[in-house]
């Protein structure tokens, strides 16, 4: 998941096969119309927006079922189904999530996908530099946090921007509310914190999972992953944002060095 789809055509055959075995896709191409059961084995979809299916479906579910739902992904699940479910996603069937779906074990199934990638959603080799700024403060440590992302693999970084949209959802029903004729709404009551403080292992690791030493995180590193995954769910529309002005130094630049990709870039829009 560390290379664009773009390349797909250089890739050897072994490799080609492993980046199928993601089943990314663009969510938009999900029609809930299609027939509930319906299991078959999905291709490769090499289009811009590269979000593993697993992500973008457990996402969806959540936001569709789960909003209302106290203590999402405090609660726990059935192993069982979650291991059921994560097979079939596995064999790169075409799962279908809907109501009759556990909201905790799709939630359960979304945590499990994230802690067991083979690289972690935040690369391990930028641990420390996304770490050093939760030492920073105001704007600085927003433009240093927003270069880093800018470091992000494609695939990465896509599939970190639709979780993180997807958390401050999660986070926007923390409180109760009522309804036009008076009824209350529960509240899932996960803030912005509460959600950082489940995810952020999960996105930031120091260690691959299983490894000598990969739990055992000090107070500092565990204090720093959350503050740095609140700055990222608070401000994560700002931070995927590029500026004109920057886009317009790369145009120029690439225009003086790759003609054929500013070619490339204008096709594909």
């Amino acid at each position: 998941g560390a290379m664009s789809v773009d390349s797909i055509m250089d890739l050897s055959e072994n490799v080609s096969k492993l980046l199928e075995a993601l089943q990314l896709s663009h969510p938009h191409e999900l029609d809930p119309r299609r027939s509930r059961g319906k299991k078959k084995a999905l291709s490769l979809n090499p289009i811009t927006w590269q979000v593993p299916r697993i992500v973008d479906r457990c996402c969806t579910h959540l936001e569709t079922h789960g909003l209302q739902t106290v203590g999402i992904f405090r609660v726990g699940s059935s192993k069982k189904r979650v291991q059921q479910l994560r097979e079939e996603f596995d064999q790169g069937l075409d799962v279908f999530l809907d109501e009759h779906q556990s909201v905790h074990d799709v939630a359960a199934l979304l945590k499990e996908f994230l802690r067991d990638m083979p690289d972690s959603l935040i690369p391990r080799e930028l641990y420390g530099a996304f770490l050093s700024t939760a030492t920073m403060e105001g704007q600085a440590q927003l433009d240093t946090l927003q270069l880093l992302l800018f470091l992000l693999p494609p695939c990465h970084s896509d599939t970190l921007l639709r979780l993180l949209c997807f958390l401050a959802e999660v986070a926007r029903h923390a409180e109760s509310s009522w309804d036009p004729e008076g009824h209350q709404i529960p509240g899932n009551k996960m803030t912005v914190s509460n959600l950082a403080t489940v995810f952020g292992p999960n996105i930031l690791q120091k260690e691959k999972p299983g490894e000598k030493d990969a739990s055992a995180l000090n107070f500092e590193d565990s204090a720093a992953i959350i503050l740095v995954l609140q700055r990222l769910i608070e401000h994560h529309h700002s931070l995927f944002m590029v500026s004109p002005e920057m886009q317009c130094d790369v145009l120029r630049r690439l225009f003086q060095t790759d003609p054929d990709v500013i070619e490339h870039l204008l096709r594909r829009k």
